[in-house]
């Protein structure tokens, strides 16, 4: 009970920079909407984490409307995203810290040679695009086990990242495959520990290879996630936040310390992006996504 009481006392202390925030108590609550937009518009930021949000988390919200709205908080980026929408997060003054379009899906990866014609193809064209268009990291996946063990994996991984490596070397573009949970939400997919990234970033031996740590998915399949973050940093180029269990809000329904992660996230020197990826329960999704970033803001 002491260490919720403490936890709860640390999370306020965070959030207690105004009037307004400080009436707004336990990290879940929320108030009448125009107070709400009071808040946000306080919001002011300590420049130490680059902050990013998923769009694809808010439904009935157009990328214009999202871009919009991020600016008012403070975000510098929107992930997920491919060419066709990248002039609409650059009329905002919005960054793509992390891109994507190259990829099948997220069943059919690197590990299955059965893709790699169509995976090489796609990334062959689209690395020359990210870079063009002034980003730099580009999403990729492991895909399913199907039966496969971990080395057969690595192998298959290694035979189809290799050729594009050089690519991405040349135009400064990193592929970054995402950790999933294959407990819950992914089952089956090969890359869901940290441990298993990491083996192929040091076969791949590139700078131009790195994970994409999802700490929700990392939280699932494995826990540990500050030590896991701050053993393995060297090899994680990008995050990604939501709550656990539920994927939902950061708040005091959840079980992760995220002032802690992001803590520790911040102490390894990184200079990349944070992106909250939680599917908001509360109407206002906007006044939860201004939530979020004022917990991870440390």
């Amino acid at each position: 009970m002491s260490n919720t009481q403490n936890r709860r006392s640390a999370i306020k202390n965070i959030i207690a920079g105004t009037a307004a925030v400080g009436t707004v108590g336990m990290l879940g609550s929320f108030k009448a909407d125009q107070d709400q937009q009071e808040v946000t518009m306080e919001l002011k930021l300590k420049g130490n984490i680059n902050h990013s949000v998923c769009g694809w988390c808010y439904h009935g919200f157009s990328l214009e409307q999202l871009c919009v709205e991020a600016k008012k908080i403070g975000l510098k980026g929107i992930d997920l995203l491919g060419p066709k929408d990248w002039p609409t997060v650059k009329k905002h003054g919005l960054h793509s810290p992390m891109c994507n379009g190259a990829e099948i899906n997220l069943t059919d990866g690197f590990n299955d040679k059965r893709f790699h014609a169509t995976l090489i193809k796609n990334y062959t064209e689209m690395i020359p695009l990210v870079a063009a268009a002034g980003y730099t990291n580009l999403i990729c996946f492991s895909g399913s086990r199907r039966g496969m063990d971990n080395e057969t994996g690595w192998n298959n991984c290694v035979e189809g990242l290799k050729p594009l490596i050089s690519l991405a070397e040349k135009h400064k573009v990193v592929l970054v495959m995402e950790l999933l949970n294959s407990k819950i939400n992914h089952k089956d997919y090969q890359c869901d520990r940290t441990s298993w990234g990491v083996e192929l970033c040091k076969r791949l031996g590139s700078e131009n290879f790195k994970l994409l740590f999802d700490i929700y998915h990392m939280q699932v399949d494995e826990g540990d996630i500050i030590h896991n973050i701050t053993e393995n940093h060297q090899y994680i180029a990008h995050y990604h936040t939501a709550g656990v269990p539920g994927r939902n809000e950061i708040d005091d329904t959840q079980e992760l310390n995220y002032p802690a992660i992001m803590r520790a996230i911040k102490d390894t020197g990184f200079k990349g992006f944070v992106a909250q990826e939680f599917v908001p329960k509360n109407p206002d999704k906007i006044a939860s996504l201004t939530n979020a970033i004022r917990i991870c803001d440390v």
